[in-house]
């Protein structure tokens, strides 16, 4: 299967009292997964950027061990799922090796702030997106 790799480096700053990685910081790390990700959808024009965007929509992260502060990047692999029209599913692990921090599932919807409202994917989008799919 596919899998996108993000080398995702930990700040000092995102470390709880209790010397991991707060819980409240995973979902920053998704979402800088999924920016780099799909980097190519983003278009350069701000107007056309309302236009075709993407939501988050429902996303769900199961914790599975801690995650200690320490200078070497975490790896976040990422895959898609589910592809529809208006959305798809976005699967994570957070992990070294095969020891897993974090998995999480992200439903994401093309959106159209300009209007409010869903939008369906472009050839474009469908391309590159399902290019992650199980």
């Amino acid at each position: 299967m596919p899998r996108y790799t993000h080398a995702c480096p930990l700040r000092w700053a995102d470390m709880d009292a209790n010397g991991h990685m707060n819980n409240a910081v995973y979902a920053t790390y998704l979402e800088d997964t999924r920016f780099r990700m799909f980097t190519d959808l983003v278009p350069a024009d701000p107007a056309e950027r309302l236009a075709s965007n993407f939501v988050v929509h429902e996303q769900t992260l199961k914790f599975v061990r801690p995650l200690v502060y320490r200078d070497e990047p975490v790896t976040v692999e990422a895959w898609v799922e589910d592809v529809k029209g208006v959305s798809f599913t976005i699967c994570c692990e957070i992990k070294d090796g095969s020891d897993v921090y974090v998995s999480s599932r992200s439903v994401l919807v093309g959106y159209d702030s300009t209007a409010n409202r869903p939008r369906r994917f472009s050839e474009r989008e469908r391309t590159v997106i399902t290019s992650f799919a199980a």
